[in-house]
């Protein structure tokens, strides 16, 4: 079996040498562990650095694509190489690389087909108490729309086995974590959590400009992505909100028109329960449309998936 660790990076010549020093060149289990360097548009010696350090690979972006393109850049390489697993780590050496064979256990014993490293984020000092507790209702949150039990849903620390990452696929600019797990729920991946550690922080983290910038990202994120893979759960309950407070306001008519003898009066409320009425209609039709399309999708994510096992199979 061939393990691919593969690192998105953007401007990380200082950080790389120590992250790369701390990866295995060998495990247990695998006849071959290579390096994938993915040089996200940096301005800096980063792609230099890499090929200096061994790295098997470096695929250079021609301008910053942003980390979720990154990633996927790096699974396709992965992939190519002819990867049977696939880790991925952060380029600023955030997470204990001595951790990679506990996050590796679940998808060698076949248990798992995506491992998340879950940080100790109660413990996690340099983290402020809004940023842990923001990390902890998330990942409750992703947790409860994905039926996955994920103990630190935006960790980058992961282990992908082949079949997953052929049939993952990313449409987000910001981020890849939240994304991934939700498809994965999608998808019926098996998805595990194990407990890693962290090492001290070497610089401020570039993807969270301030908390609200986050937490706003990661919602929009998480909204795209339900509307595309649960596109009628997600047009039916806007639908049923508002054919219900219709439905309610007609009987408020009904009822105000009969106690008065049949008089005229209420006819706003009678005017706005009809276009209630009529968006939850619309709501609804457009949710088995999009449905009915999310169907199709998924027939030709499953023929993407064996296309690219075709193609990419030992460095195809």
């Amino acid at each position: 079996m061939k393990l691919v660790i593969q690192i998105p990076c953007h401007n990380e010549e200082a950080t790389l040498p120590a992250t790369i020093a701390s990866l295995p060149k060998s495990l247990p289990g695998f006849s071959s562990v290579q390096l994938v360097v993915v040089d996200d548009g940096s301005t800096d010696r980063t792609a230099e650095v890499a090929r200096n350090l061994g790295a098997d690979r470096v695929v250079r972006l021609p301008r910053n694509q942003g980390l979720a393109r990154a990633f996927t850049v790096g699974i396709e390489a992965a992939l190519r190489m002819g990867a049977d697993v696939i880790v991925n780590t952060d380029a600023d050496n955030q997470y204990c690389a001595d951790d990679i064979p506990a996050i590796l256990a679940p998808v060698l014993a076949d248990e798992a087909d995506i491992v998340v490293g879950a940080r100790p984020l109660a413990e996690i000092q340099h983290f402020s108490v809004t940023k842990r507790w923001l990390q902890i209702v998330g990942t409750r949150l992703v947790r409860s729309l994905t039926g996955t039990d994920v103990a630190d849903a935006t960790s980058g620390f992961r282990a992908y086995s082949r079949r997953a990452a052929l049939v993952l696929n990313v449409f987000s600019t910001y981020t890849y974590t939240l994304e991934t797990l939700v498809q994965a729920g999608y998808k019926r991946l098996r998805v595990a959590s194990v407990p890693v550690r962290v090492n001290p922080p070497t610089r401020p983290s570039r993807l969270v400009r301030s908390t609200p910038h986050y937490l706003l990202q990661s919602l929009l994120t998480l909204a795209r992505v339900a509307l595309i893979y649960r596109p009628f759960r997600a047009f039916a309950v806007p639908a049923t909100i508002s054919a219900s407070i219709g439905l309610a306001l007609v009987l408020r008519f009904l009822y105000y028109y009969f106690a008065q003898g049949g008089t005229a009066g209420h006819i706003q409320s009678l005017v706005l329960a009809a276009i209630l009425l009529l968006a939850g209609g619309l709501l609804f039709t457009l949710g088995v449309l999009a449905d009915l399309l999310s169907v199709n999708r998924r027939l030709l994510e499953e023929l993407q998936a064996a296309a690219r096992e075709a193609n990419w199979r030992d460095g195809g």
